[in-house]
């Protein structure tokens, strides 16, 4: 796939592949993607990243800003370099073995191939204020990634990873984009942070090889009966299971919900329900799948579905264990006519939810697991995205905030084109922490207006 050309206000200055010092000796052998690995093949990167203002010092007459970026930026490399050490995989490529009698092709990640990990260092004319103060999330965001609108297949050829440092005029935007063949968003917050702990940790004195507080489980999970490798049954050619999609226009806006307003969301929901085992999640995501559906005005006749991401580590049983690096999701559908979720209220909604969650486990995922080896169902825009549905993706328990590459608190997290479709909700820490959370809304513009007119969602919100 040719690259889509950068809009042409972001210079690129810099292009690098970053390797680790040293692989450990199990690099040597290909690492087999289990059915939850495959399954997202046809689908984007993730891509998410951070925003940082500079020090009040960079912004003096007379510093030497272009010394500073260039330490900053050497800083970067060295512990990327040193993390991915610890998570190998990345500095790979996914290389596919094809056999004729029967057609079959094993999609694996080639650990021996290791070029390295992709490392952009960019520049936009734009301010933070510019990135943080507009109603909606600024086109120009999209630009603080790296391959965009790039399929995990696409992977053969491109790194799994790269990370774009992009130089503002008063901060800097650090933005991975990371191959979700290879892992889920759990294990691309565990990557983060652990570049986050490896940098800290440099910066103090430690030497190149830092021992993690939290290391990587890389060994992948296979299901006894069947232990790997998984042969699809395609052709060796994208287009057989690969469908790419463009993004119609969408708004992009994000929503903060203070703790204070999310408890009384849930307090609401159990209080209908007569029970206390609905979540704080579980309320807010029945609260906005309630609102936009009713801002997509539909008929009360039409099924609408609410997907949200599970993860499977502590469902299996023997559980795994969360440093496990890989996919283990499963977007779990809940699904009701408009009528219905519009006159049931929040706390038949979130009642819905909180069924599905709770029926979900160790015997579900592996009958999920053996029907996909006998038929494998890849994740395509047309089985999910649906305009008259709504997926909760992201998790607010991930440590985003706590990521610091010496510029202290990140400002925001913002994310790429990547996965975005009319109705996607990602959810995310609140920056203040104490059980806020962020929603990053994608909606038509006709929708996002109806949403924004909505009082019984605005109520909730928190208007800055």
């Amino acid at each position: 796939m040719a690259p889509r050309p950068p809009p042409l206000s972001l210079r690129l200055i810099s292009d690098c592949l970053v390797k680790p010092h040293r692989l450990p000796p199990p690099s040597n052998h290909p690492l087999h993607l289990p059915p939850w690995d495959l399954a997202m093949l046809p689908i984007h990167y993730i891509q998410r990243g951070l925003l940082f203002p500079f020090p009040p010092r960079c912004l003096n007459h007379g510093f030497d800003r272009p010394a500073f970026i260039h330490s900053f930026l050497e800083k970067l490399q060295r512990s990327l370099s040193s993390t991915l050490a610890h998570f190998y995989p990345l500095t790979g490529r996914l290389a596919t073995l094809e056999r004729t009698d029967p057609p079959s092709n094993i999609v694996f990640v080639d650990c021996a191939n290791s070029p390295g990990a992709r490392f952009i260092h960019a520049a936009l004319d734009m301010t933070v204020a510019d990135i943080l103060s507009p109603t909606y999330v600024p086109a120009a965001v999209r630009s603080f990634f790296d391959h965009d609108r790039a399929v995990n297949h696409d992977g053969h050829a491109l790194s799994l990873l790269s990370a774009q440092v992009t130089e503002l005029a008063d901060g800097v935007f650090v933005g991975l984009s990371m191959n979700h063949a290879v892992g889920d968003g759990t294990s691309f917050w565990h990557f983060f942070n652990s570049w986050s702990e490896i940098f800290q940790a440099q910066e103090k004195g430690a030497v190149d090889v830092v021992q993690l507080s939290r290391p990587p489980v890389l060994t992948r999970w296979f299901a006894e009966k069947h232990p790997g490798p998984i042969s699809l049954p395609f052709t060796s050619y994208p287009s057989s299971f690969v469908a790419r999609f463009e993004a119609p226009e969408l708004r992009e806006r994000f929503f903060h919900f203070s703790a204070d307003a999310i408890a009384e969301l849930k307090g609401e929901a159990n209080r209908q329900c007569g029970t206390t085992n609905i979540s704080s999640f579980q309320s807010l995501t029945a609260h906005v799948w309630r609102c936009i559906t009713r801002a997509s005005r539909l008929v009360p006749e039409q099924v609408t579905s609410c997907y949200m991401a599970a993860n499977n580590r502590a469902r299996l049983e023997p559980p795994l264990p969360p440093e496990y690096f890989g996919n283990m999701i499963t977007p779990l559908r809940t699904a009701a006519t408009a009528g219905e979720l519009l006159d049931g209220g929040p706390g038949w909604a979130a009642r819905q939810l909180h069924a599905t969650v709770a029926e979900h486990n160790d015997a579900k995922l592996r009958k999920w697991n053996e029907e996909w080896i006998k038929n494998p169902q890849m994740h395509h825009r047309g089985n999910l995205f649906d305009p008259c549905n709504i997926m909760m993706w992201s998790s607010p328990r991930f440590n985003m905030y706590g990521n610091e590459f010496g510029l202290g608190k990140a400002l925001a997290l913002r994310s790429g084109l990547g996965n975005k479709f009319d109705g996607k909700v990602s959810g995310y820490p609140g920056r203040d922490g104490r059980g806020s959370i962020d929603l990053e809304i994608c909606l038509s513009p006709e929708k996002m207006a109806v949403l924004e007119a909505d009082m019984e969602f605005m109520a909730a919100v928190t208007v800055s």
